[in-house]
């Protein structure tokens, strides 16, 4: 029976890399997928799968994977049919793992799931305590290998992509001051009218396209709906790195970035000031060369291709799926033409 995977990520354009991850996903591990972005179950259906826990059968020979934007999507498992007799196993991968505090109390009562998979390393301990649950560590990762690259034609030095502190925020100011260093920037990408996948493959170009891809951690340019006290890697960096692209600006520093970064795949401006920065990439640009972009690529199919976090939940299933399998061939063969890029 396949497996199914639950998709409770939302429908907005931030969210795109892990949409394009959930039809990765599917098409990988051979996977059918339901779509629940933005619907809540009833109280009265929450209350249920506290007083109804699961029921754990060995005949029921379905697995399923619950992929959320938080822990609070969790309780959304109470809206698939029968959910506590047909899974033989019932994982769930959360990508904003770091609000441990939006946990439902639900989740912890009736521990419905067999595992997690959370993005955030700091996490993993907590969630195991907290869900007395199994949890494993799952980063954020990009198709490198359908969807990243190592052009050495590169027509823009600096793209900006995503949300950026105030003094970036104004596409044409940063691109005038750019334009008086020399530096050739590009402002955000157009999108409007495109679906979720084509709005991805479009930033997948134009991280392709530029030498070096604009980013400031979260706890120098936060927003309401970023966390205040803890930093994180985000698709931007994944994606960028994937495309040969250096992320300049301020990047995270907590563990799991430590882990998933190396030397040269970001560029410090070492604060949020636009003239200061333009400065530090004026500087780098001068000693550029497309083997930086190669390095990046090389080192992303090594660390960051989604298919190496898919190979771990693969295993916990009853087989490997052949199409993952392949493809894990097909990856490492990447890997194996950049032996003489990555020492």
């Amino acid at each position: 029976m396949k497996l199914l995977i639950v998709n409770c990520i939302p429908e907005h354009q931030g969210w795109t890399p892990i949409q394009h991850l959930v039809s990765l996903a599917a098409r990988l591990l051979e996977a059918e997928v339901v779509n629940l972005p933005g619907t809540h179950p009833s109280w009265t259906r929450k209350a249920l799968a506290v007083i109804h826990p699961r029921r754990r059968s060995a005949r029921a020979s379905q697995s399923c994977l619950f992929v959320g934007a938080g822990a609070a999507d969790l309780v959304k498992i109470a809206n698939i049919a029968q959910w506590r007799h047909r899974f033989g196993f019932l994982s769930a991968w959360i990508i904003d793992s770091f609000w441990v505090d939006h946990m439902p109390r639900v989740i912890r009562l009736a521990r419905p799931f067999d595992h997690f998979f959370v993005t955030s390393l700091e996490d993993v301990d907590t969630w195991r305590r907290v869900t007395r649950t199994p949890t494993t560590w799952l980063p954020w990762g990009s198709d490198v290998l359908d969807f990243g690259g190592q052009n050495q034609q590169r027509p823009w030095d600096l793209t900006r992509v995503g949300r950026q502190p105030p003094q970036w925020e104004d596409d044409q100011a940063a691109a005038s001051a750019a334009e008086a260093l020399g530096i050739r920037y590009r402002g955000r990408p157009q999108s409007a009218g495109l679906s979720t996948l084509q709005n991805f493959g479009l930033m997948m170009e134009a991280y392709r396209n530029t030498k070096y891809t604009l980013a400031f951690s979260n706890l120098v340019n936060s927003e309401m709906y970023t966390h205040p006290t803890r930093d994180y890697l985000t698709g931007r960096w994944m994606d960028s790195l994937a495309c040969g692209s250096t992320v300049a600006g301020v990047s995270p520093r907590g563990t799991s970035a430590l882990q998933l970064l190396w030397p040269g795949a970001t560029l410090e401006f070492g604060s949020i000031e636009r003239r200061h920065g333009l400065e530090v990439m004026a500087s780098a640009l001068q000693t550029w060369t497309p083997r930086q972009a190669e390095s990046n690529y090389c080192m992303a199919l090594q660390k960051l291709d989604w298919r190496w976090r898919l190979k771990i939940i693969a295993q916990m299933l009853p087989s490997m799926p052949r199409t993952l399998t392949e493809e894990l061939t097909k990856l490492e063969s990447r890997i194996g033409d950049c032996s003489g890029v990555i020492q």
